[in-house]
């Protein structure tokens, strides 16, 4: 008989989300300028991203990662 696997939680927590929309959409934006050949754009892309992941690091500082006091799981 085995043990079932724990859910590790997959990062379903308000500072990933935003961590990720953010990092989305500054791909999104490097990616459409890279298209146009529009180099300094690409670079902010690519800083929105850095954003990003600095947004979320805070976040889930701030308690809303995902065994944070501020974060409450929701049902599947």
């Amino acid at each position: 008989m085995t043990n079932p696997i724990a859910d590790p939680g997959h990062g379903h927590s308000p500072a990933a989300w935003t961590a990720v929309v953010i990092m989305l959409v500054g791909v999104a934006f490097g990616t459409l300028f890279f298209c146009l050949d529009m180099p300094p754009l690409v670079w902010v892309g690519v800083a929105i991203v850095v954003v990003g992941i600095v947004v979320g690091w805070i976040m889930a500082k701030a308690g809303y990662g995902v065994n944070g006091p501020k974060y409450s799981p929701k049902g599947h």
